[in-house]
């Protein structure tokens, strides 16, 4: 990493210590370590005071780092969003399959069991809604090329954006469906 050997260099020039740096720009020692050993990144606010501390600018202070940091954002939220739906998942096939066990066990009381386990599902879902609104993420390919780490082009966007209505319409109907579907399953036994 290049900020990394920009900071120890520039400290070592300045004839400052970990800890005098660290007084300098109010972090802690170990945290001017970190940023040395390519742990982690100063904050905006750190990098404005290393750059005065040192009279560089930012710029020259992370140099051919921003690509560095572009990519590792890029590929922490990709890994986010995977690890999100894939619990979403593991929980919705979970849901489905224990509805019917759990509602015979204990005469209904199982019932509550599902509903933990289905508001469980359903605060995941929204974590993934969440996470597909904050990537502009809205239909299956896009869903598809994000959890991949790449993007659609711009005539793949065009396509998808006029498939979001429909998609809108479906979602509300399987939704429908599916509630509809375990209520019959679930009447007799109330």
């Amino acid at each position: 990493m290049e900020i990394a050997v920009q900071i120890r260099k520039h400290r070592t020039e300045s004839g400052l210590s970990q800890k005098d740096l660290a007084e300098k720009v109010y972090v802690t020692r170990q945290t001017v370590s970190s940023w040395e050993n390519g742990k982690s990144y100063p904050d905006i606010q750190s990098l404005l005071l290393l750059s005065q501390l040192f009279g560089v600018s930012v710029d020259q202070l992370i140099k051919g780092d921003l690509e560095t940091m572009k990519k590792e954002i890029s590929q922490e939220a990709v890994d986010s969003f995977n690890r999100e739906a894939r619990i979403f998942t593991i929980l919705m096939t979970a849901s489905v399959l224990a509805f019917v066990p759990l509602l015979m066990w204990n005469h209904g009381w199982g019932l509550a069991i599902w509903a933990v386990l289905y508001a469980c599902t359903m605060w995941y879902a929204l974590r993934v809604e969440k996470l597909k609104k904050n990537s502009d993420i809205h239909t299956y390919k896009e869903v598809v090329a994000y959890s991949e780490g790449r993007s659609l082009d711009e005539l793949e966007r065009a396509e998808e954006r006029g498939k979001r209505p429909y998609q809108t319409v479906i979602k509300f109907l399987a939704g429908a469906g599916v509630g509809a579907l375990l209520g019959a399953i679930a009447w007799p036994f109330l």
